[in-house]
């Protein structure tokens, strides 16, 4: 039987108790509601866990925000000789269907999700362009750059900002988490 390339939100969660699911998202988008059970393995962290999900061949359901980084996930794991799937639409469909999230407990730090972190940063970097852009016209080529990287980012379903973004210290991983995550693969 071949492993299918992807799953809707209806047959995931049909399938949910029997799969291992690989959130990709960063930790911070992670903290923001992930599916039951879900692991947090960072997409750029995904090539050290390829020893962890080898046995699993065919049971992962790689997961992100909405698909582009689940898809990369996928291929990536292809490539490594590691059957899964993909979930259409990732969380942000999920959660439309009705189906529920696992989150942190309440009072814990909420960390925005990436879509909204890159939203925040270039509508920020736009305003300065043209804020500045009152002080010398030159400025206003920060917001040509922004504007110029959202409609490349658009075309391409690829964005640099989100990687940058993906950087910073409420985004990475800890060590130790990661070595848990592992861990829990290695159990199962």
């Amino acid at each position: 039987m071949t492993t299918p390339a992807a799953l809707d939100s209806d047959e995931a969660r049909v399938r949910l108790p029997e799969l291992t699911v690989v959130d990709v998202r960063t930790p911070g988008e992670y903290a923001t509601g992930h599916l039951p059970g879900a692991l947090n393995i960072p997409l750029d962290a995904l090539p050290r866990a390829v020893p962890a999900l080898r046995p699993l061949s065919g049971d992962v359901l790689v997961v992100c925000a909405a698909g582009p980084r689940s898809e990369q996930a996928r291929v990536l794991l292809s490539s490594e000789g590691v059957d899964a799937m993909t979930l259409t639409g990732g969380t942000q469909d999920w959660a439309r269907c009705g189906h529920g999230l696992d989150r942190p407990e309440p009072g814990g730090r909420r960390t925005w999700s990436m879509e909204r972190q890159v939203r925040f940063t270039a509508g920020a970097l736009a305003l300065t362009g043209l804020g500045l852009g009152l002080l010398h016209p030159g400025w206003q080529l920060i917001s040509a750059v922004v504007a110029g990287g959202l409609v490349f980012s658009a075309l391409t379903d690829t964005c640099g900002m989100a990687v940058v973004l993906g950087k910073l210290p409420h985004n990475r991983p800890r060590a130790a988490d990661l070595d848990a995550t592992l861990a829990r693969l290695a159990a199962r």
